[in-house]
Parts: C-alpha cells; sequence; structure tokens
C-alpha cells in the first residue's frame, strides 16, 4: 500500500495518477520538475504527443532533433500537513495575499485549490496548485546583479542582436530596472500592510523572462513579518523572513543600484548586525540539520 505522499522524496507519473483526485488515465503525462524538493513536489504537466517527440525525435532539414517538451502547466503538491480544514485554509488566505500584491505581472499565475486527499481510510486537506509554467533565467539577489550579468543573462535567453534588432540590450535592461522597481516597491507595500513576504532567499525562486519581466514561481513558503526583535523559523528551522528581507536589500543595492535607507522601518529591524549575525549561525544548523535530506 502507497504511503502518504508528503512524505515522500519525489513523485513519478504512475504514483501522480494514483492520487484519488487525479483522473486515470487522463491526456497528460507527469514528470518530476527539477527543483521540486522539500516543501513541495512540483511535476512537469505534458502532451505526451510532445514527450514521444522528445523521445523519438523529429526531422527537420535533414536532421534529427530530439525538442525537449515544454510543460503546459506545473502541477504543485504541498507537502504541508494540516490537522484541519480550517488550518489549510488559512494557508490558502497566505497564498492570496502574495496573489493580491504581485499578480498578475510579478508572480507566476496560479490556481490553488484544497482537495480531499485519501490516505489510507483517512481523508485529509491538501493543498495543489496548478501554475502557468515560466521559461527564464533565475535572478539570484545573492550574486552582484549588475550590468555585466545582465548582459549575460541577456545572452543565455537566445538573444542574437541580427535576429532581435528591436530587443537591444539596453532596452532589455531598462526594463528590467523599470520591473524591479515596481517589484520592490510592491514588496515592501505587502510588508507594511499586510505583514507578510514571500521567500525571496532562495536560489530559483525569482526569474527573469525574455520580455523582460520579474517572476516569482515558488509560493510554497510564505512569512508572516513582524518587527519584534524575535527571529522567527519556518517549519523548517530556517529564518526565511529574515533572509528574504535580506535579499529584498540585496535587490535594491546590486540590481537598482540604491543604498540602504538604514532609518527605513523594515531595513533598520532586519539588518541590524547582531540581528544578522544570529541569522548567520542560524542558517548554519538549518544547513547541518538538512544534510542527512535524501532530496534538494
Amino acid at each position: 500500500m502507497p504511503g502518504d505522499i508528503r512524505t515522500e522524496p519525489y513523485l513519478n507519473h504512475e504514483e501522480v495518477l494514483g492520487l484519488n483526485f487525479i483522473r486515470d488515465p487522463g491526456i497528460y503525462l507527469y514528470r518530476r520538475h527539477y527543483r521540486a524538493g522539500l516543501r513541495s513536489h512540483i511535476m512537469e504537466v505534458l502532451d505526451p504527443g510532445d514527450v514521444e517527440k522528445e523521445k523519438k525525435g523529429i526531422t527537420i532539414d535533414g536532421l534529427r532533433w530530439f525538442p525537449r517538451s515544454k510543460p503546459l502547466k506545473m502541477l504543485r503538491i504541498f507537502r504541508t500537513k494540516f490537522n484541519s480544514l480550517k488550518e489549510a485554509e488559512k494557508e490558502l488566505a497566505r497564498v492570496k495575499i502574495i496573489v493580491a500584491y504581485l499578480a498578475p505581472g510579478y508572480i507566476a499565475r496560479s490556481e490553488e485549490f484544497l482537495v480531499d486527499y485519501k490516505l489510507h481510510r483517512n481523508h485529509e486537506p491538501l493543498l495543489c496548485g496548478l501554475q502557468e509554467f515560466v521559461e527564464g533565467e533565475i535572478m539570484d539577489p545573492w550574486r552582484h546583479l549588475d550590468r555585466g550579468h545582465l548582459v549575460s543573462l541577456f545572452q543565455r535567453l537566445g538573444f542574437e542582436a541580427a535576429k532581435d534588432p528591436d530587443r537591444t540590450v539596453d532596452r532589455w535592461i531598462r526594463k528590467i530596472l523599470s520591473r524591479a522597481r515596481i517589484f520592490v516597491q510592491r514588496l515592501k507595500k505587502m510588508i507594511l500592510e499586510v505583514n507578510h513576504i514571500p521567500d525571496l532567499a532562495g536560489v530559483g525562486n525569482l526569474l527573469i523572462t525574455r520580455s523582460g519581466d520579474i517572476k516569482l514561481v515558488d509560493i510554497n513558503n510564505i512569512s508572516r513579518v513582524s518587527l519584534d526583535p524575535n527571529i522567527n523559523l519556518d517549519d523548517r528551522g530556517y529564518p526565511v523572513c529574515d533572509k528574504s528581507i535580506e535579499a529584498l536589500s540585496l535587490l535594491e543595492q546590486t540590481l537598482l543600484g540604491r543604498s540602504v535607507d538604514r532609518k527605513d522601518i523594515i531595513y533598520k529591524t532586519f539588518l541590524d548586525a547582531k540581528r544578522m549575525e544570529e541569522v548567520k549561525a542560524l542558517v548554519k544548523e538549518f544547513h547541518i540539520s538538512m544534510q542527512p535530506a535524501t532530496y534538494a
């Protein structure tokens, strides 16, 4: 008898089809996305025809190509175990806060839903999301996001000056910076008005797209922001709120070229030198505790 999917390191297509809330056989194939890990299963929802082309290849101008199938959607299955339906609905409400402040331009659109997950003889609420697939390059706050780095992202996204005369690197970077200013502004507004922030600290949580948009793609870890001196940890023991606000400050400094305003109530609280040293120690403890984990 299959175990609890929330504790499994990963899922495959057959296991997804075995879930009581997934139509079997259905018309899609499910494949584990490389970023699936601690907080959720992330499955690519694929067209079987595209997967067939990926495996057997197609012939173009006498050459055999094996195009990787692109997901139609991303299915996210949260690992969080809820003690009650009310608790699950509370988590869903937190996701809706992020959507309210960042949608539609700064977040991968997602339809969140609660399902009745059948586990042996029990039924438990399970939070899932069907999210748009976003193609782009990782915007890592921990890297120096200067012009040189942005140019390298521009090139990795496949731009060629001869083929893209209207999409020069300068215009693309200007759009990135314009979008980044609004993104930072919305995040600060969210913090001050509703005391919440998404996980900005994880590498791969933010993407830059070919069109010059900034997209938050990971909404699995949403923190409540408190301006008191206590350092709050998430359910895995990680100080995600503090690290997310540090990442926000880095976006302002390295991407937008701004100096951090130490009088800003957010930064005054979270960028305090003593507090940051304590956070650094907590991060180290977290990584030590995660070493035995079998999945990323």
